[in-house]
């Protein structure tokens, strides 16, 4: 079992210049600065509720809007989770929550699969929240599903206020991913699979 699952990647584009580094056994410390203020704290509740320490530095097209920026950091923050996990020897694989803010409620579940799968289930009631267009929390998932390789459900089960449903999303997928990175006492180290391999 890796005892040092931390892991920092760079991508530049023509479009986005980012940073993530990641350590999966942290403390919910974080220090974010992607331009896009929401995302911001959106990231903020994966790092918080997900116990995963998070950089993240972030320059992107935002003259024409922030779509490159948000599907790009979900995207290198799903290397840097693969890099991080290793060979996923000894985790429980699998991760689920139910997180309510106020009226709305979120489901996430996640596997480490080692193939990328999203189903995505989000009803809106707005396409803005703020300045941001609510499109792209589908396109942050889609990055890091692709990335990280993994099958990821989400599933705003109600909701009325858009922010909330956008933040119970992701603090269901912070704590979804805390229970599936966890270590497994009783695993003794295996891989979680009857193929050998994830």
């Amino acid at each position: 079992m890796s005892t040092d699952r931390k892991a920092e990647v760079t991508r530049n584009t023509g479009e986005t210049q980012i940073r993530v580094a990641i350590n999966l056994d942290g403390t919910g410390a974080q220090k974010l600065d992607t331009g896009v203020p929401f995302l911001d704290h959106m990231l903020d509740q994966i790092a918080r509720h997900g116990l995963i320490d998070l950089q993240i530095e972030a320059r992107g097209d935002l003259h024409i809007d922030a779509h490159h920026t948000v599907e790009d950091v979900g995207i290198t923050l799903g290397q840097a989770f693969a890099k991080a996990i290793g060979d996923k020897k000894g985790i429980r694989r699998y991760g689920h929550a139910y997180v309510p803010l106020d009226e709305a409620l979120s489901r996430v579940v996640i596997d480490f699969s080692g193939r990328p799968g999203l189903e995505f289930h989000v009803p809106f009631t707005r396409s803005m929240i703020g300045g941001f267009d609510v499109d792209l929390a589908h396109e942050f998932f889609q990055g890091f599903v692709n990335h990280a390789l993994v099958s990821l459900h989400i599933d705003n089960l109600r909701g009325v206020n858009a922010h909330h449903q956008c933040e119970t999303v992701f603090k269901a997928f912070g704590r979804a991913l805390r229970m599936a990175i966890e270590f497994d006492a009783r695993s003794l180290g295996t891989i979680p699979s009857t193929k050998g391999s994830l």
